[in-house]
């Protein structure tokens, strides 16, 4: 017991100290990348025609949307002389790609990923108290998986839980102006970044924000017209919304509606169930008292960051690095009790790990990815929030009830 003790309180040493957690994760980013260089292609058939496809396919599908741009060729069709599948972001995301699109795949995938990496770091440890170096190393310890399974991907997923979180530190902060940047540039990568213009609502100066995130979303949305004309940038949009329109119905993902057709058979209006969970998601910001409270606050994240996973009908295995960093926050800033523990414990095991080999590939295939268990985890996590806003909302309602009667 006394050695199991002495190893604990080293571990906490480490991951109190931030340069560890970084170069952990740092390791992790570039082991990820560099296996995805030297990996053979792999060789697979469509419409009776041979392809070739990396191991870091997203990455080519990102870097050649910068030279599809440049080329006035529609970005929202398939290329697959150059990759498979379709690119699903905005024009802008693909004029930003430029920075990576004439480095070598090797340095590009490296700094694609670095990025995606550092901006989360970041954001973690630009929190304010009551987060101190330990709980923010501890959180970025427990997405590490998590986090490696999104890179392993070159998927643009930490990216979004990076730029949520630090608008919420730049909040906190009452960087309003920065703050804006995050949330539109969230949004410009992919849409359901939106989402987070609900932290505004926590803070004052709504107006200020409303201005300043008009002004980033002109100029973020004029970036690609430096590479297209008005014309092709209007035919862009146009099949950008068509691809996002045909898209919309071909599956369910990890996500509430995945449960719901794969425990229940339900098959119905996606749209009513997004409904309802942006209609619970908002509740809680009826308690209008408790914005002056940090962890009221970042359990209001914790449960974005979830809701914008598990209500989104294309959730992948990569999308949950923003769903586990919700769950680590709420977890690290919650009580410590049983019911709690357990559901972390079901995060940590059926969302983090159920990728990964610890996991029979029999039993993934069987049992975890048909029965979504990866977002049934998370769902518990995000259900057992709500409710503890609402007893939380109750329990001093009464108080205040009391206190009025005794006066």
């Amino acid at each position: 017991m006394h050695f199991i003790l002495i190893c604990m309180k080293k571990l906490r040493n480490i991951i109190s100290k931030p340069w560890a957690v970084v170069a952990l994760l740092v390791l992790f980013s570039v082991v990820a990348s560099t296996q995805s260089i030297l990996r053979s292609p792999k060789q697979y058939t469509y419409n009776g025609e041979n392809y070739t496809q990396t191991h870091y396919n997203n990455y080519v599908i990102f870097k050649s949307s910068f030279h599809h741009l440049q080329n006035n060729q529609d970005l929202y069709c398939l290329h697959l002389d150059e990759h498979w599948d379709l690119f699903k972001y905005t024009p802008t995301f693909a004029a930003f790609f430029g920075i990576f699109a004439y480095m070598p795949d090797w340095l590009g995938l490296n700094m694609w990923n670095l990025l995606n990496v550092l901006l989360l770091v970041l954001a973690v440890y630009y929190l304010p108290q009551p987060m101190d170096r330990y709980k923010k190393g501890l959180l970025l310890v427990i997405c590490a998986i998590e986090l490696l399974t999104s890179i392993q991907n070159a998927q643009s997923n930490a990216t979004i839980a990076g730029l949520t979180v630090l608008a919420f530190g730049l909040l906190e902060n009452k960087k309003y102006l920065w703050a804006t940047l995050c949330i539109v540039a969230s949004t410009y990568i992919k849409l359901f970044g939106i989402v987070g213009f609900a932290l505004f609502l926590l803070y004052p100066q709504k107006l200020r924000s409303a201005l300043y995130s008009l002004m980033w979303a002109v100029v973020l949305f004029a970036i690609p017209l430096v590479f297209v004309s008005w014309e092709q940038y209007n035919f862009l949009l146009s099949s950008f919304i068509s691809m996002l329109g045909s898209d919309h119905d071909t599956s369910y993902g990890y996500s509430v509606l995945g449960w719901l057709h794969t425990w229940f058979g339900w098959i119905g209006n996606k749209f009513t169930i997004v409904g309802i969970g942006a209609l619970l998601f908002m509740l809680p910001f009826a308690a209008t008292k408790e914005y002056d409270n940090f962890t009221f606050k970042a359990k209001i994240l914790s449960s974005l960051l979830i809701w914008i996973v598990i209500f989104n009908h294309k959730a992948e295995s990569p999308t949950f690095i923003i769903a586990m960093v919700g769950v680590a926050i709420w977890f690290i800033l919650s009580e410590k009790n049983w019911v709690n523990c357990i559901l972390f414990a079901l995060a940590f095991v059926f969302t983090t790990l159920s990728p990964t080999d610890i996991f029979p590939r029999s039993f993934r295939e069987n049992i975890v990815n048909p029965y979504c268990l990866k977002g049934v985890a998370c769902i518990l996590v995000w259900a057992k929030i709500n409710l503890d806003f609402a007893l939380e909302y109750i329990r001093k309602r009464e108080i205040e009830k009391t206190n009025e009667i005794a006066e």
